[in-house]
């Protein structure tokens, strides 16, 4: 029987902290935020929205190996002698396209590793920490300045300068190859007779 009544005392102790909480916050200073009008400083450390410096990308695809969950996918053309794509903001001389440069925010962990092996400090984290959305597609970033038709080109002038690079290179053995042959065609025509005596 006393268990019973310690139950009823529990209850009634229970429902009297609870309104004396509730009653205590009904004189308080309200502290709601009239989101997304009103919104709080964002602290130092915050897990935010990556953004990429594309011109100063070199794609050497650190941060794409840096990923934990490999959600930045990167494509390179090399790019032809003739061409100069200039330098970075740090100085360091470009020597690929970056025709593509993509970061799928939905598998993204916000985790700021893909930021600190960057050599030229192109990829960082903003202070944006909200950017729902109502496709998944829609939080596909795409980074690379390039369109696909002048990706395509980039890659078709490289095949084409390889292609033509490797028939100089076969030309020049088969050139070699052929004055080799002459040469041993001559030294056998003409012997020469050191006869000693």
């Amino acid at each position: 029987m006393s268990g019973y009544f310690k139950n009823i005392k529990d209850a009634l102790w229970t429902v009297l902290v609870g309104m004396g909480i509730t009653w205590k916050h009904m004189f308080m200073r309200k502290v709601t935020f009239q989101y997304p009008n009103v919104k709080r400083p964002v602290p130092e450390r915050a897990r935010c929205r990556l953004y990429v410096r594309i011109d100063d990308c070199i794609g050497c695809e650190q941060c794409a190996k840096a990923c934990p969950v490999h959600c930045i996918e990167i494509e390179t053309v090399k790019a032809l002698p003739n061409e100069d794509l200039g330098t970075t903001s740090t100085g360091t001389k470009k020597r690929l396209w970056v025709t593509r440069f993509d970061i799928d925010f939905a598998k993204c962990c916000f985790c700021g590793l893909c930021v600190f092996p960057c050599p030229t400090a192109c990829i960082r984290m903003t202070g944006v920490f909200e950017f729902s959305e109502y496709r998944r597609s829609d939080l596909m970033y795409r980074f690379s300045s390039m369109t696909h038709d002048q990706a395509r080109m980039k890659k078709e002038a490289l095949e084409a300068y390889q292609r033509d690079q490797e028939a100089k290179k076969t030309a020049a053995a088969v050139e070699t190859q052929k004055k080799t042959v002459q040469a041993e065609a001559a030294d056998l025509a003409n012997p020469s007779h050191d006869a000693t005596t």
